[in-house]
C-alpha cells in the first residue's frame, strides 16, 4: 500500500506547496483589503408624517414622502393638534432608497433597523414594559411613474427600552429620552428598485393600544444591506473557488478508489469534508441577481453551518484517529543482541501490521467510536437550524417578523447566542487537548528512534513533524477565524496605509472565506496516497525483524 503524499514528498516541494499556499492566503487578504469595498452600506432615513385625508381607510393607497404624487404633510405633532388631526389619521411614510437613487440585485438583502425620538413629558411618560403597536405595509414598484404593489403587510409590536438621563421635571420637558434601536425589517433579496414603507401607529385608549408610549416625535430608520461592489468580489471568488476544490477532491477520490483496500474513517471524512466545502463554494448566488428568490439568507445560513459541521467533527475524528493508545513501534532486544520491530502505526496514514493490537485499529475505523464527541458538534449544529428556521423561515412570509420583539424570543435568542458561546470555547479547548496528548504521545515514543538505523530514523522524525505542524496550522486557522471575527466587530471598519485604504472587515470576509479553502485543499492534497513507495516493507504493511529490517531501513 502506498502512503500518503505526506509521507513521501520530498521537504522541498512541500516548501513549495507550502509557499504557494501562502501568497494565495495572502492573496485573499489583499483582495478583500484593497480591491472590494466595505461589505455592507448604512442609509439613515427620516420618516415624513403624511395626512391620510379619507374618512375611510383605503388599503390599497400608498403614501409617497416626495415626488409629483406625494402625500399632504405636516411638520410636527403640534400642527396636527392644530388642525385637529387625529393621531390615527397620520401615516409615516419613508422611501428607500433616498431620491435620485435605486436599490440593485446586487445589494443581496435589505435589514431595517427603527429607532423612536421620544420627549419626555411629565404627563405622558413611558411607561414600564410599554409596547408600541405598528401598522406597516411594504410595496415596491420598478419604475417613477407605475402603482405601488403591496409586498408585505402586518401589526407588529415592539418593546420601548428607553432611559431618561436626567431629573424627570418640568424644565426638562422636551428632552428626548435614549431609547434602544428595534429590529424592524430584514427582505432576503432586493429584487426592485423603489420600496414604501406606510408605518402607522394606531391608538386605542379603550383597548390599551399605543398608550404609555410617551410623545412620540419622529421615526428613524436605518437600512443596510449589502455592497455592490463588494458582492462582486465575493461572487468572483467563489466562481474561482469552486472549480479549484471540486478538481482536487474529484483527484483525491480517484487515487482512494485505485488502492486495493476500501476507504479508511479518516479518508472518507476528508472527502465528506471537501464535498461540505464545494457545497458553500458553488456560486448559487448568480441566481439571485436574475430571480426574487428571497430565501437565499437561509440557504445561505445552512450551507454555512453544514460546512462548519463538518469541519469541527473532521477535527474531532482526525486527532482521534492519530491519538492511538499503542506505539507506533515497539524496540527489543532479543537472545544475541538482534534487534526486532513490531510495526505498530501512530498514523493511520502509515502502513498498519498485523499485530496483536490490530484489534484496537479496527475499533477506531468506526465512526461510531466517535458519537460522543461529534454527537454534541451535531446537536449544536441542528439547534441553530431550528433557530434559524423560527426567525428567517417565518421572514419569508413576514419580513417584519423578529425574533428579538418579544420578551420570551429575546431570552431564547441569547440564550441560544450565550450557550453556542460557550460550547465553542470549550470545543476549541477540548481540540487543544486533544492535540496537546497527541504531542505528548508522539514524544513519549521518540525515545525509541535511536534503536533503528539511521535512514529509518530521520523518517520517522520527518513524518513527526509534518505531523506536528499540520496540527498547528489547523488550531492557527481555527484561532485566525476567532481574532479576525473580534477585529472585525471592535474596528471602525478601515486602516490608513500610506494612499491606500485597507478595508478590515473585507479583508476578514475574504481572508478567512480563502484560507478555508486553502485548508481543504492542502488536507485533501497532502492525505491523497501517494504514488511514490518508499520501500517495499512499508509498502506492503509487512514488518520487519531481526538484523534484516536495520539493513531494508538503510536502503530508504
Amino acid at each position: 500500500m502506498a502512503g500518503a503524499i505526506i509521507e513521501n514528498m520530498s521537504t522541498k516541494k512541500l516548501v513549495i506547496v507550502g509557499v504557494i499556499l501562502l501568497l494565495f492566503q495572502a492573496f485573499a487578504f489583499m483582495v478583500g483589503g484593497l480591491i472590494a469595498p466595505s461589505p455592507k452600506i448604512a442609509v439613515h432615513y427620516l420618516a415624513t408624517k403624511c395626512v391620510d385625508t379619507a374618512k375611510h381607510r383605503q388599503e390599497t393607497k400608498w403614501f409617497m414622502p416626495w415626488g409629483p404624487n406625494q402625500c399632504d404633510k405636516i411638520r410636527s405633532f403640534d400642527e396636527a393638534t392644530a388642525k385637529k388631526i387625529e393621531a390615527n389619521n397620520i401615516v409615516f411614510a419613508v422611501h428607500i432608497p433616498l431620491p435620485n437613487k435605486q436599490m440593485s440585485p446586487w445589494f443581496q438583502f435589505m435589514l431595517v433597523i427603527l429607532q423612536f425620538d421620544i420627549a419626555f413629558k411629565v404627563y405622558n411618560q413611558i411607561e414600564d414594559g410599554a409596547m408600541v403597536t405598528i401598522d406597516v405595509g411594504l410595496a415596491y414598484r420598478d419604475d417613477t411613474v407605475s402603482e405601488w404593489t403591496e409586498m408585505a403587510h402586518s401589526f407588529e409590536q415592539r418593546k420601548l427600552s428607553c432611559n431618561f438621563t436626567t431629573a424627570k421635571t418640568f424644565e426638562n420637558e422636551g428632552r428626548y429620552y435614549e431609547c434602544d434601536l428595534l429590529p424592524f425589517m430584514e427582505v432576503g433579496s432586493v429584487a426592485h428598485k423603489y420600496y414604501l414603507l406606510n408605518i402607522r401607529l394606531p391608538v386605542n385608549e379603550r383597548k390599551k393600544v399605543n398608550v404609555g408610549i410617551g410623545e412620540i416625535k419622529d421615526i428613524r430608520l436605518v437600512g443596510i444591506h449589502q455592497n455592490g461592489g463588494f458582492t462582486k468580489v465575493w461572487f468572483a471568488m467563489k466562481t474561482f473557488l469552486t472549480p479549484s476544490i471540486l478538481i482536487i477532491m474529484i483527484w483525491y477520490w480517484r487515487r482512494i478508489t485505485l488502492m486495493s483496500r476500501p476507504p479508511v474513517l479518516l479518508e472518507k471524512v476528508i472527502f465528506a469534508l471537501g464535498i461540505s466545502m464545494t457545497f458553500i463554494n458553488i456560486p448559487v448566488e448568480w441566481f439571485s441577481v436574475g430571480f426574487n428568490w428571497t430565501w437565499m439568507l437561509l440557504f445561505g445560513d445552512i450551507r454555512q453551518g453544514i460546512f462548519y459541521s463538518m469541519l469541527l467533527s473532521f477535527w474531532i475524528i482526525f486527532c482521534g484517529e492519530h491519538l492511538m493508545e499503542t506505539e507506533f513501534f515497539e524496540a527489543e532486544f532479543m537472545g544475541g543482541g538482534q534487534l526486532q520491530l513490531l510495526c505498530v502505526p501512530i498514523f493511520k496514514i502509515f502502513p498498519e501490521c498485523p499485530t496483536k493490537k490490530s484489534q484496537d485499529q479496527m475499533e477506531r475505523n468506526r465512526f461510531s467510536v466517535y458519537w460522543k464527541q461529534v454527537g454534541p458538534v451535531i446537536f449544536g449544529s441542528f439547534c441553530l437550524f431550528i433557530f434559524d428556521m423560527y426567525e428567517r423561515g417565518v421572514q419569508l412570509t413576514n419580513p417584519f417578523y423578529s425574533i428579538w420583539a418579544s420578551d420570551v424570543g429575546t431570552e431564547l435568542a441569547m440564550a441560544f447566542i450565550i450557550v453556542a458561546g460557550i460550547c465553542a470555547c470549550l470545543y476549541f479547548l477540548f481540540l487543544c487537548f486533544m492535540v496537546f496528548q497527541v504531542f505528548r504521545n508522539i514524544s513519549g515514543k521518540r525515545s525509541s528512534l535511536p534503536a533503528m538505523s539511521k535512514a529509518r530514523h530521520l523518517h520517522y522524525e520527518g513524518l513527526i513533524f509534518r505531523f506536528k505542524f499540520l496540527m498547528l496550522v489547523t488550531l492557527t486557522c481555527a484561532a485566525m477565524t476567532v481574532i479576525f471575527f473580534i477585529i472585525s466587530q471592535v474596528n471602525e471598519g478601515h486602516w490608513h496605509w500610506g494612499e491606500h485604504t485597507v478595508q478590515v472587515n473585507s479583508a476578514f470576509f475574504t481572508g478567512i472565506y480563502g484560507m478555508w479553502n486553502l485548508y481543504v485543499f492542502a488536507i485533501m492534497f497532502l492525505y491523497a496516497p501517494s504514488h511514490e513507495r518508499y520501500g517495499d516493507e512499508q509498502s506492503s504493511g509487512q514488518c520487519i525483524t531481526g538484523d534484516a529490517g536495520a539493513n531494508s531501513g538503510e536502503d530508504i
